[in-house]
C-alpha cells in the first residue's frame, strides 16, 4: 500500500500520505464488516466524515514497502465513533494515530452547501461494532 506516488524523491512516504492509508483501511475494514459506504449513503442517507486527528509518525515507510494499516473502536457514541489506527511495515510500527469521525446526514442539496447535520450512525452498524468490543 505504498505507491509511488506516495514518496518523495528519495523514496520516503509523504507524512500527510498516512492519512489517506488509515482512510483507504477504514473503508476495508466496513466492507469487511458487511457496511459499503457508498449504500449507507444511497440508503440510510449517511456518511462519515472526518472530525479530527491526532497522529504519531515513528519510522518511515520507503518506496515498495507493504504497509498494514489497523483499526480499532476506542469508543462509539450515537453519531460519532474514535478509532484508534496503527500503520505497520512487518513488525516495524510507522504512525499511529486517532481519528474521530461523525456520521451526518447527506443530501446532495445540502452538501453543496455546506450544510452536514449530525445523524445517528445506522443502528446495524452499531451493533456490528459493539459486538467487536463486547
Amino acid at each position: 500500500m505504498s505507491p509511488r506516488r506516495s514518496n518523495d524523491a528519495g523514496g520516503v512516504v509523504f507524512y500527510a500520505n498516512y492519512l489517506k492509508f488509515f482512510e483507504r483501511a477504514r473503508t476495508e475494514w466496513l466492507r469487511e464488516l458487511g457496511f459499503s459506504q457508498e449504500l449507507m449513503r444511497l440508503q440510510d442517507g449517511v456518511m462519515f466524515v472526518v472530525g479530527s486527528t491526532q497522529l504519531r509518525y515513528l519510522s518511515p515507510a520507503r518506496l515498495d514497502d507493504l504497509l498494514q494499516v489497523s483499526v480499532e473502536v476506542r469508543s462509539l457514541g450515537r453519531a460519532s465513533m474514535l478509532l484508534f489506527q496503527q500503520a505497520f511495515c512487518g513488525e516495524r510500527l510507522l504512525a499511529e494515530g486517532e481519528i474521530r469521525i461523525g456520521c451526518v446526514h447527506f443530501q446532495s442539496s445540502q452538501a453543496q452547501q455546506g450544510n452536514l447535520q449530525a445523524t445517528r450512525i445506522p443502528a446495524s452498524l452499531t451493533q456490528a461494532l459493539t459486538s467487536l468490543n463486547p
